[in-house]
């Protein structure tokens, strides 16, 4: 973690749209300094403090990085112009433990108070995100919880090699817990982040398993010829939308997974993927070449009539959901043998109005959080490679730079 790189970048995200307003502007957040009482000044610290608070988008965090005694009310006259000092103290002798506290800077009183701790020191991020949170709870902003939560993505390491990973969301704390053979696009399987479903391609035909990350159980759950991803759960995890090509195309099926029983819900002679919950789980969105090019459809599930969502691009290849939200990536560019734009849009499933998100570079692998709020997504620059965050709520963005990974799918 020494070496934590942080980019801040903020964007306009909706400049195009003269419709929309601005949710909060400066004024509205909350004024914050930062200050290390701890005896060894750590600087990656101070980072995470500052990208957990900006993307929050509710606060606005003194660039300096203060040091001073934990204890007390004192505060430095240089922090007077802020509302707020959050002061905090990292010990790893046993594990690792955070402590902070929240004074007001005009006359140091405590407002709040509390320490976190973890038996491992390489999870220390987790605790710096969950004083976050609690903190912006404690102001009554809406809710950031999902700073708290677990990246799992695949990356490829050699040819026909794989392993996937756990992270968090700034890529600081990083676990592989699959290696050997080739093994792919993982998904979460219930909202508490216990198991999650990935792709074998260990044997002769792909296989879906499910894995809990805590006991190590496994349990195959389907496998089928030429394809088997799992691209949606259900809200009460009880059914599944995976991808197979049993005949050779791909279309896409529901699972009940109390019964096995599988559940056709695509039938198209070419390519159907990717499937998406939306509407309450009674439709879905995914990727078809029905045009001849991919873009995004939508379909009752046990209705036949099929009908385009995406007007905009000719390339349209990934998708997300939540609620009526939609998210893709389109590709923009038509380069063979460089590098190509994919941009990041998003729409919705009661109208035909397309946002842009993203302006440059190649953005892929869009994926919402678990309220809506926050989209994750990788971005391929001239720099190399980021995972980047997009609050759509407050308009701030964040890159995290993961130089020297290829990662084949992602999910949070």
């Amino acid at each position: 973690m020494r070496y934590l790189l942080l980019v801040m970048i903020t964007i306009n995200l909706f400049a195009v749209d003269a419709t929309l307003t601005i949710e909060k502007d400066v004024e509205q957040r909350t004024r914050i300094a930062l200050e290390e009482g701890s005896e060894v000044y750590h600087p990656s610290l101070f980072e995470l403090f500052r990208s957990d608070l900006k993307v929050s988008g509710h606060f606005l965090t003194d660039a300096n990085a203060y040091t001073g005694s934990y204890e007390g009310g004192v505060v430095d006259p240089a922090q007077k112009a802020q509302e707020y000092v959050l002061k905090y103290r990292f010990d790893e002798s046993r594990g690792a433990k955070l402590s902070v506290r929240l004074l007001k800077a005009g006359d140091g009183k405590e407002v709040f108070r509390k320490s976190y701790a973890i038996p491992r020191s390489s999870k220390m991020p987790f605790l710096v995100h969950k004083a976050v949170s609690d903190l912006n709870d404690l102001l009554k902003y809406p809710s950031i919880a999902w700073i708290n939560r677990y990246v799992i993505y695949a990356k490829y390491t050699t040819p026909k090699h794989s392993e996937i990973v756990l992270a968090d969301y700034t890529f600081s704390y990083k676990k592989t817990i699959i290696r050997g053979g080739l093994n792919l696009f993982p998904v979460w399987a219930d909202s508490k982040q216990r198991s999650f479903y990935y792709t074998s391609y260990r044997g002769l035909v792909p296989t879906l398993y499910r894995l809990n990350i805590y006991t190590g159980q496994k349990q195959k759950i389907a496998s089928s010829e030429g394809m088997m991803v799992c691209s949606d759960v259900s809200r009460n995890g009880k059914k599944i939308l995976v991808t197979m090509a049993p005949s050779g195309q791909p279309d896409i099926y529901e699972i009940d997974l109390g019964s096995g029983d599988k559940r056709r819900i695509t039938h198209f002679n070419g390519i159907d993927v990717g499937g998406r919950y939306i509407d309450d789980e009674n439709r879905i969105v995914f990727v078809s070449n029905r045009l001849g090019y991919p873009n995004i459809f939508k379909k009752g599930i046990g209705r036949s009539a099929v009908s385009q969502v995406v007007y905009h691009g000719r390339n349209n290849n990934a998708c997300d959901a939540f609620n009526d939200k939609i998210i893709y990536a389109s590709r923009e560019s038509s380069s063979v043998f460089g590098h190509n734009t994919f941009n990041l849009y998003l729409t919705s499933t009661q109208s035909t109005q397309t946002r842009p998100l993203t302006t440059t570079g190649s953005n892929q692998f869009p994926r919402f959080s678990a309220n809506g709020a926050v989209v994750l997504f990788i971005k391929q620059h001239a720099e190399g490679s980021s995972v980047g965050y997009i609050n759509l709520q407050s308009k701030q963005s964040l890159l995290f730079p993961i130089d020297g990974e290829k990662i084949q799918s992602i999910d949070w």
